[in-house]
């Protein structure tokens, strides 16, 4: 599922953008860009940036595109002061960033990048006018497919319905410019739901799986305990896909219990089920510490073991936990508080 907002079906354009592209073509003053976008109505500038954005991408690659997104947004920013309305256009160069990202499968920077509209949203929760909503629309269908895309299909449903009903009061006002998305939100969610569900019975069906292989250990099965111990991680990495962190918690460390009895020296599947459960300990308040320490511990496990991916993936976990730029949850309820 990657029909980003930056997909032209999305939101069809509220005018005619043709003169301004071929009036950035080639080289042009980024300062006089952003004094002509100044002039326009939001949905024609936004109309502009996210089509441009569109065209570099396939034609120059998803690098150039970032590199001219940031680099006019710091003239934007500069520029906020002085004129109130290119704070909505500094939101909206953020939100675009994120679908760009999504576009290259960059999950990650995705997720930093929407974690920072988020925020910026956030200072400002309470507005209700267009740009504001067109904005957050936008930002929220597309974080619904990075999470869906990780298997965090929980949260994607969290933010596809947020999405979906924004877009439904907008289609209220203007049918004919927020209805496809409000239809491609309603596809969306359509596929989040059923994902959910079954992600839902595959649980269902691990844990069946998991009782009979506890069954055939007991009983001295041959494999059985292999069995029971892969099935167990499965089961962990689910529930924490679906942000049940304290259940997968006790699975991660069940799992460990009995490979720890089966291979006494730590190796590879060890290294990997620990990291697991570093990872579910640090997204739980209560635990967070014990996660940073055991994945500290874990990165010099992972240099004696020439494990060099598993090495990588402990430090963005690290990385993301230390700077809390991808702590979505966080500035979600800033927007929507309880």
């Amino acid at each position: 599922m990657k029909n980003s907002s930056l997909e032209p079906l999305f939101l069809p354009l509220s005018f005619d953008i043709e003169p301004i592209m071929e009036q950035t073509a080639g080289e042009f003053n980024r300062a006089e860009l952003r004094h002509a976008l100044g002039e326009l109505k939001f949905n024609a500038a936004y109309d502009y940036l996210r089509a441009a954005a569109r065209r570099m991408a396939l034609e120059k690659g998803v690098p150039a595109t970032v590199e001219q997104i940031t680099s006019f947004d710091s003239i934007v920013q500069r520029m906020g002061e002085e004129q109130g309305h290119l704070l909505d256009i500094h939101a909206a160069l953020m939100q675009i960033l994120t679908a760009v990202y999504i576009h290259n499968g960059d999950t990650e920077e995705a997720l930093r990048s929407a974690a920072a509209t988020l925020n910026l949203l956030a200072i400002e929760a309470r507005r209700k006018d267009e740009p504001f909503q067109l904005t957050l629309g936008a930002l929220l269908y597309d974080l619904s497919l990075v999470h869906f895309d990780k298997g965090e299909f929980k949260q994607a449903e969290r933010e596809i319905d947020k999405s979906m009903h924004i877009f439904e009061r907008l289609a209220r006002i203007n049918p004919d410019r927020y209805g496809p998305a409000h239809l491609m939100s309603v596809n969306a969610a359509t596929q989040i739901y059923r994902s959910r569900e079954r992600q839902t019975a595959a649980l269902a069906h691990a844990h069946e799986a998991t009782a009979a292989y506890l069954t055939e250990a007991a009983e001295g099965v041959e494999g059985a305990a292999m069995r029971l111990i892969e099935s167990l991680a499965q089961e962990g990495r689910t529930l924490a896909k679906m942000s049940r962190q304290r259940e997968a918690v006790q699975y991660f460390t069940r799992a460990l219990k009995y490979l720890g009895k089966l291979q006494p020296e730590f190796g590879l599947q060890q290294l990997e089920l620990s990291i697991d459960l570093g990872e579910a300990l640090l997204e739980l308040k209560t635990t967070r510490d014990k996660g940073v320490h055991l994945l500290n511990t874990l990165l010099h496990k992972a240099t004696k073991l020439n494990a060099d991916a598993q090495h990588r993936r402990i430090v963005d976990i690290l990385y993301n936990a230390k700077h809390g730029s991808t702590d979505i949850l966080a500035f979600w309820h800033k927007i929507f508080p309880r």
